[in-house]
């Protein structure tokens, strides 16, 4: 009892739930008055007494300042009613947020009023994030930089922490503030930030935890057990229960700077702010400022917080075997720098890193994920694109201060490169310094306007009737708004039908839900509520299931949704185990030892490691055992050491370039320049001279003739020596290697064929390869050392034994006009078929963080995997984006927000180029999808349409800004396989004929195989259509030839092209005044090649026979007429960029 009113108090905990997920509760604590008898005794004056009450309000969503305007209003409430409506008035309250559905992630708001304020409820900021209603800079305000950083760095380490205030308000929200600073990495726990003089105890629990409590009990808690990490929230210290200092290592140095430097900028201020601004009369105006101020503040220190997990941890993925779920952590700590050693050492051992392992292992796509990739540099980015061991670059080794590798290289050409020498592929990184980086925007920067939704005033009497009578008014409003929003704004359009979808379960109206949430396909898949999807599907009652299944889409909606259940189920509960690389402890068959080299990251391609069983296993029993594989890995481990240490002079460093690597470094021997060491990058031989250090060039492996092993005498002996003769000197150089000849003898005739074979094919994967070869050939010699080593490592020669065995020299024609190979398979075990190609032009006006600047190449390879290349860099851009596990048969750029995908599994996928991501499909399609184009209609309206047309025969005609299906037909053929629009007209290609069809989807006109070719099992293959000559051209699966038929006589062709050495033709394209076709056939030894013919459209003629890749030719694609693109099948797996005369 108190004789006076203060204001009420709201106090923020966290409570734990019955799944152990983390409740938010908020509190209001006040006093009631009553009117007593003073003291208990009768008399006539009664005196006013109050009495505590504390309404708690608890939810998942952490909402607290949402939550404490509801509060406060409802406390503004409570002050003018009677203790008789007290109980009353909390159940019309607590109803009365029941009627609030959470907003789903995405730019849109939900706001309410509760009089006398209006509530904003903020969405998520993304799918991987939770909501954020709070104020993040209130730790900046607390601590210092260097302290915030210490106490990241004690949550990373998982201690045992406990805050301190003298507010308990603050224990809970500065405590949730750190949760959100370390996303994606998740506290895993005990969380509780608020402990009250009973509950002190707690803190002699075992484990890590996060608790808080009174500065008043500081003593004590510091005096009860040691090794706590204590911080104080009033004065802003962090300090050790057994010391006033910390003990514990700080994060990295170079992730620390760069820490500091960004929040030495963060404007934390309001009133300093916005000091500018005039003043607002209305409350509502004052709080939507605040909200906004807020919003962009919280929004830079996401990225801040985000740029330092992502600096922390961002090489992590760089030591992942995604195949077997290993990381490789003693090669991460190695790559380290040596004072940060016990910092990782201690984080790499906690629960909290081994979620974001499993997370990284499963290819999330979250904000981590997002900013690596846009700070990721230039050279890192093309250094993906290689397979070469981890040696340091010149430029790194040249690199003694930190210079975070944040700053993209900015390609000024938003067209193709030129490609005149494709060695000049390489791009310099800028050297930047920490105060001028730009600060990378994971995805918390504002990239679309916030969008709010006013929810219907809530009814007066909450009764059933009433509160159906608010659905419907919410229902409606939300059609009004769907009605009213343009189809290019598909994320409003998805939210407006999420939260419809949503008020419509709840409302009881099952089949109108499902309807909403089908919508989500077409919006943004991002947000479908796959669990809620789940329970609405399981609790239909047998006759609106019954009426659901009448209509196709809500039909196919239920079967998939059982579909993803069964798949989720399948699913292990953990997300997958994450193995650590242990070397083996038994003798290892190939299969185990595949897998156990595979998962080391020595090598990933499953033919080397197979000639290197064969090397290890030479005259003996095929099995390596477990003393000679741990021999093996650890030379190769100590060379690759010992590669971090070479010392090379300045004067070295001035001739290498860039991105050069010394792999192999001799020891002191004489050579007929002097005595020095011999070094080997994966261009060239140098010599290291000694006495007066110095640096002598001896060859470019492109440069060798002849490589020989010799004697020179000494004294009364003949020492062994290597003789190379070079084509730009007279003399051979000469170096006495003594024991060392063989193994250099082989590692460089291996480089000298690969190199030679990496620039005949333009591939530069082959030296790549080369080089993998020589360094696991250096690793054997050293791991057997015995008299069958050298015989042992020439096992792995196999670019030298093939420049024996098979003439390398690719024809004259096909080196002039192929200029570059890439291998879009490089983290794979094996090759995989490039299915389709599909080339973007850059967009001027973009950004390039906005991922429009360059131009793009888009690469299908089998089980729905889709690779990004930066089509100026021919560097990958992006991880693989996952559409469906099917086969993905076209591609079509419908414009620049939209990518259209058909696939085997009957689905178009709809990609944003931007953005790289895939969150719409269309479901209308029964079978496997294999033709897509586009008609630019010239009518009134000016609409853009597309058609799509599936193996069925089926062919849809879609609205492509509302991604409506306009109309469906069907057209009979065997297996329809492409379509194009031709002069108002459709026409269809299957395996049997080619159809001239109206728009209405009548045939007008039918072409049916030649009469030579009736007989053909696979029939027409692709076709193109020429306005110009109204032209058809046809290419055939099973026969090596072209026919051509006039467009007003389709009887038969006028005129047959044979295609020499080609036993079918898989696709064609035109480009300027030439057919490209692209062909499977066989070579003279029988094994499988795919060729490229140019063909002249004018004489009929084939003009070029390009001998293109190892296995068919799958797709072709043009890149602005300059270049065109292939792609092959399983064998080969490559893209070949060819330049058009």
């Amino acid at each position: 009892m108190a004789d006076r009113s203060p204001a009420g108090l709201l106090e923020a905990c966290v409570v734990a739930g019955v799944s152990n997920e983390r409740l938010k509760e908020l509190c209001l604590v006040f006093q009631q008055d009553n009117m007593m008898l003073k003291n208990g005794h009768r008399s006539t004056k009664l005196q006013r007494l109050y009495t505590t009450y504390c309404i708690c309000v608890i939810s998942k969503y952490p909402y607290y300042n949402a939550l404490r305007d509801c509060l406060s209003c409802f406390l503004l409430q409570l002050k003018t009613s009677r203790m008789s409506e007290f109980e009353e008035q909390v159940k019309e309250f607590s109803a009365k947020l029941a009627l609030v559905p959470i907003p789903p992630p995405g730019p849109l708001h939900v706001v309410f009023n509760l009089r006398p304020l209006q509530i904003e409820l903020p969405s998520r900021l993304d799918v991987d994030r939770p909501v954020l209603d709070l104020d993040l800079h209130l730790p900046f305000l607390c601590f210092k930089p260097k302290q915030i950083l210490q106490i990241i760095s004690c949550i990373l380490m998982e201690q045992r922490l406990v805050f301190l205030s003298t507010n308990w308000a603050k224990l809970t929200l500065v405590a949730e503030c750190f949760m959100i600073f370390i996303h994606p990495l998740r506290w895993q726990h005990p969380f509780v930030p608020v402990l009250s003089c009973q509950m002190l105890d707690f803190i002699m629990a075992p484990t890590a935890y996060l608790m808080g409590c009174h500065t008043h009990h500081f003593q004590e808690v510091a005096e009860e057990i040691d090794d706590l990490v204590l911080i104080d929230i009033d004065q802003g210290t962090v300090s050790s229960s057994g010391s006033d200092r910390l003990n514990l290592p700080d994060v990295p140095l170079a992730a620390r700077d760069c820490f500091i430097y960004r929040a030495s900028g963060l404007q934390l201020h309001y009133d300093l702010d916005l000091c500018h601004a005039g003043s607002q009369t209305d409350v509502n105006e004052v709080r939507a400022r605040r909200r906004q101020w807020q919003h962009k503040v919280n929004s830079v220190i996401l990225n801040v917080t985000m740029e330092l997990v992502v600096n922390i941890f961002s090489e992590v993925c760089e030591f992942l075997n995604y195949e077997h779920r290993v990381f490789n952590s003693e090669e991460f700590l190695r790559s380290r720098e040596t004072t940060d050693h016990t910092f990782y050492k201690r984080v790499l051992d906690t629960h909290i890193f081994h979620s974001f392992l499993r997370d990284r292992l499963n290819r999330k796509n979250d904000a981590f994920t997002r900013m690596q990739l846009n700070i990721r540099s230039e050279t890192r980015r093309l250094r993906t694109m290689t397979e070469s061991p981890r040696r340091p670059t010149m430029e790194e080794v040249n690199r003694k201060t930190f210079r975070p590798e944040n700053g993209l290289n900015n390609r000024l050409g938003k067209s193709m490169p030129n490609l005149a020498d494709y060695r000049l592929l390489t791009v310099p990184v800028r050297q930047i310094s920490v105060g001028n980086m730009p600060l990378q925007s994971g995805s918390w920067g504002p990239s679309r306007p916030i969008r709010t939704f006013n929810l219907p005033e809530f009814p007066p009497p909450l009764s059933y009737q009433y509160v159906q009578k608010y659905y419907v008014d919410l229902i409606s409003q939300l059609t009004r708004a769907i009605s009213m929003a343009t189809p290019d704004d598909s994320a409003l359009l998805a939210r407006y039908y999420y939260l419809r979808g949503l008020v419509n379960s709840v409302a009881g109206r099952r089949v109108d839900a499902l309807g909403d949430f089908q919508s989500l396909y077409k919006t943004d898949m991002d947000i479908f509520p796959a669990e809620l999807l789940n329970a609405l599907v399981e609790s239909l009652p047998a006759d609106e299931r019954k009426l659901a299944e009448q209509r196709p889409d809500l039909k196919r909606l239920i079967s998939r949704v059982k579909k993803d259940n069964e798949r989720e189920r399948a699913r292990p509960m953990d997300g997958g185990a994450v193995k650590r690389f242990e070397l083996p402890k038994k003798h290892l068959h190939l299969e185990d030892f595949v897998r156990c080299v595979q998962e080391s990251g020595i090598v990933k391609d499953l033919e080397t490691i197979q000639r290197l069983f064969e090397a290890l296993t030479v005259g003996q029993q095929k099995q390596v055992d477990p003393e000679t594989f741990r021999f093996f890995y650890s030379f190769w481990k100590e060379t690759e050491a010992a590669a971090q240490d070479v010392d090379l002079p300045a004067v070295a460093l001035e001739h290498l370039e860039s991105d050069e690597c010394v792999y192999k470094l001799s020891s002191s021997v004489k050579t007929s320049h002097g005595v020095g060491k011999l070094a080997m990058t994966q261009r060239r031989l140098f010599l290291l001279t000694e006495g007066r250090p110095g640096y002598v060039e001896i060859t470019k492996f492109r440069d060798i003739e002849d490589v020989k092993i010799s004697s020179a005498p000494f004294l009364l002996l003949r020492i062994p020596s290597l003789k190379i003769k070079t084509s730009f000197r007279k003399e051979s150089f000469e170096v006495n290697l003594k024991s060392e000849c063989d193994l250099w003898h082989l590692m460089i005739k291996e480089m000298w064929a690969g190199r030679k074979m990496a620039d005949d094919h333009k591939d530069p994967q082959f030296m790549e390869q080369a080089l993998a070869n020589a360094l696991l050939m250096d690793a054997v010699v050293g791991s057997l050392q015995s008299q069958k080593a050298i015989y042992a490592a020439s096992k792995l020669a196999y670019f030298d034994k093939m420049k024996l065995e098979v003439p390398m020299m690719v024809p004259k024609t096909t080196s002039e006009t192929l200029k570059h190979k890439i291998n879009p398979s490089l983290d794979q075990t094996s090759p995989h078929a490039v299915d389709v190609l599909l080339y973007t032009p850059g967009q001027l006006g973009v950004s390039e963080l906005d991922g429009g600047a360059n131009p793009k190449l888009w690469c299908a390879l089998s089980d729905g995997k889709v690779l990004v290349f930066d089509a100026a860099s021919w560097s990958m851009q992006q991880n693989s984006v996952q559409v469906g596990t099917s086969r993905l048969n076209c591609m079509l750029a419908v414009n620049q927000l939209q990518l259209w995908i058909g696939s085997q599994d009957s689905f178009i996928y709809i990609i944003n180029p931007r953005s790289v991501s895939c969150n719409k499909q269309l479901t209308e399609h029964r079978g496997a999808v294999t033709g897509l184009t586009l008609e630019d209609r010239a009518d009134k309206f000016n609409q853009t349409v597309a058609y799509s047309c599936g193996e069925d025969g089926s062919v849809i005609v879609w609205d492509v800004c509302s991604l409506q299906a306009r109309r469906q037909f069907r057209v009979s053929c065997d297996r329809l396989q492409s379509i194009q629009v031709h002069n108002g007209m459709l026409w269809c290609c299957g395996r049997d004929c080619v159809l001239e069809v109206r728009r209405n989807g009548t045939v007008h006109r039918t072409m049916s195989l030649p009469d030579h070719l009736r007989s053909s099992a696979r029939g027409f293959s692709s076709f193109l259509l020429f306005n110009e000559s109204e032209q058809l051209w046809a290419g055939f699966a099973d026969a090596g030839e072209l026919c051509v038929w006039h467009c007003r006589d389709l009887s038969k062709p006028f005129i047959r092209i044979q295609l020499k050495d080609c036993a079918g033709v898989v696709c064609m394209i035109k480009v300027k005044s030439q057919i490209w076709v692209g062909c499977h056939g066989r070579s003279a030894a029988g094994k499988a090649r795919g060729k490229i013919y140019v063909v002249n459209t004018d004489r009929y003629t084939v003009e070029k026979e390009l001998v293109a890749h190892a296995d068919s030719v799958q797709t072709l694609c043009s890149a602005e007429d300059r270049y065109v693109l292939s792609g092959a099948a399983q064998d080969d797996g490559k893209i070949g960029i060819w330049k058009v005369e």
